[in-house]
């Protein structure tokens, strides 16, 4: 009877992945656990603790830092299955899961399936000639090689790309492979796997080849298996049901969503919201019962698009991503610094960022080209930001992994700042407030396109009164919002006065916060 030894990539919820690894194995199968290695320690001591006990469990011996679009995150996953293959004799296959993965089925059924189909589960489409890649780069990806992480070093590594094709530095594909793409969410045979680890000690080549391409976890293993196993042993889908959504996120299921999700051809599913307790309890069950009588119906695709693009807000599989009462999450803390003189709130974002660990973002509500991760185009443009506000806050919680966030915003937006003080979320406000003199008026002026170098004094005599009083009026307006957990940081206050200020409104330590409010030129124009 087939038994699957479970490969899972993880780096956070560590109580999630110890009540995940006791389901799955509850049920006789085995689980190797890769932690990365640029998460807490102390989550990784829970996790072996909790488990230390269970003889069906392993842990990579050696954990990388992983990141997005990286090598580090074949290379996490080779440890794993490493680790799987010498511990567990017995597995016949090897199942590649994420902590926000959930079956939906039970084990009997999962290895039913298995025995009755011998072949290896992995989407692999050929590289240059499917449609596979929607947008962004293709063969970019492969002939140029690539060395820093796209959301991290962003600068580094578009410079590094445009380098390399200024100066025409591409590189030959492997002759004797034919480069297939898929999702990384595959089962395969243990034959397969010993196949697949022969080969990454025989071919060194190959292994350089992909430790330079960009997001190898779609392209590597499904290039391997399509070289080592005949096709006629390949089925050609993945056995972890996912959607996406109009922008090419992954949707994300909650606990309203269980039946549906049984009826899916799939034996997986994925994302399971951290916060649908109620669905991953039942889910997880679910494995270890003794469950048969699943009517597979195939429908949720269709289902989700049908439903959500007739305007169903708030209603049963609705696109919780973008309905207007999206909640940041109840135990997320959003700091909004609001200040008028852009340059000072970044000169204080830029010293936050280095001094303390809340990420911090700059005016990405106000500027196009403010960095920002990937977040499946929805960060693409200030149209797509403004309309899914929300919806974008969320996304950086779960890209930042951590539950507090700051960013700026202009004073004149009282309404964005008075939608994010309705949420359930806990949300505090730093008003900074700026002398202007004349000329900061007029080179804002200039800047919003009310003048330019060739106004004549004479309008700007008439103008700058009432760009002073708008700017009086946003700061007033914020004012008498009487927005709770409020704090102001003024130009012609003392240290000591904003000091305080800035203890109150990051939660931090007085000394730490007269470092940020002694911030070198920070209100100098």
């Amino acid at each position: 009877m087939a038994r699957i030894a479970f490969i899972l990539l993880c780096h956070k919820n560590p109580d999630a992945i110890v009540a995940q690894a006791e389901q799955l194995t509850a049920a006789g199968d085995y689980i190797a656990i890769h932690f990365d290695a640029s998460s807490p320690s102390a989550d990784y001591q829970l996790i072996q603790q909790e488990l230390a006990e269970n003889p069906n469990v392993v842990f990579a011996k050696r954990r990388v830092k992983c990141g997005w679009g990286e090598w580090s995150l074949v290379q996490a996953t080779l440890h794993a299955v490493e680790e799987a293959v010498e511990a567990f004799p017995h597995a016949t296959h090897f199942y590649m899961v994420s902590g926000d993965c959930m079956p939906i089925k039970s084990a009997g059924f999962a290895h039913r399936l298995l025995d009755d189909n011998d072949a290896d589960y992995i989407e692999s489409y050929d590289f240059f000639d499917s449609n596979w890649i929607k947008t962004g780069f293709r063969e970019e990806r492969l002939i140029y090689r690539h060395f820093f992480n796209e959301r991290t070093q962003k600068w580094r590594f578009y410079t590094a790309l445009a380098l390399q094709e200024r100066l025409k530095m591409t590189r030959a594909v492997p002759s004797d492979i034919r480069v297939m793409i898929g999702s990384q969410w595959w089962c395969l045979r243990r034959q397969t796997i010993e196949a697949i680890l022969d080969f990454t000690k025989a071919r060194r080549d190959i292994m350089r080849f992909f430790k330079t391409t960009w997001i190898p976890d779609e392209t590597f293993f499904q290039t391997l298996v399509r070289h080592l196993v005949p096709g006629r042993e390949i089925e050609n889908r993945t056995l972890t049901f996912l959607m996406f959504s109009d922008y090419g996120m992954p949707v994300t299921f909650y606990n309203d969503h269980y039946d549906m999700l049984l009826g899916q051809n799939g034996i997986f599913a994925r994302k399971i919201s951290a916060e649908a307790t109620d669905l991953r309890e039942k889910l997880g069950a679910l494995y270890a019962s003794d469950r048969t009588d699943f009517a597979v119906s195939g429908e949720g695709q269709r289902l989700f698009d049908f439903l959500t693009k007739r305007g169903r807000i708030g209603r049963r599989f609705a696109q919780r991503f973008w309905e207007r009462e999206t909640t940041l999450g109840r135990n997320r803390e959003l700091m909004i610094i609001a200040c008028k003189k852009w340059h000072v709130a970044k000169r204080l974002v830029a010293a936050i960022n280095e001094q303390t660990d809340i990420p911090a973002l700059e005016y990405l509500f106000n500027e196009s080209d403010t960095p920002l991760p990937d977040l499946g185009g929805i960060e693409s443009s200030l149209e797509k930001r403004g309309r899914h506000r929300r919806a974008t806050m969320r996304m950086l919680f779960h890209h930042f992994g951590k539950e507090r966030l700051i960013i700026c915003l202009d004073t004149a937006d009282l309404d964005v700042i008075g939608d994010f003080f309705a949420d359930r979320a806990t949300v505090r406000l730093l008003a900074i407030e700026c002398n202007c003199d004349d000329e900061y008026l007029i080179g804002h002026a200039k800047r919003v396109g009310l003048a330019s170098d060739m106004t004549p004094d004479a309008t700007f005599d008439r103008l700058l009164p009432t760009i002073r009083s708008d700017m009086i009026f946003e700061r007033e307006a914020i004012r008498d919002a009487a927005f709770q957990n409020m704090s102001r940081l003024r130009e012609d206050a003392s240290v000591e006065e904003n000091s305080r200020a800035l203890a109150n409104f990051l939660s931090i330590d007085l000394s730490q916060a007269r470092t940020l409010a002694e911030t070198p030129y920070l209100f100098v124009d």
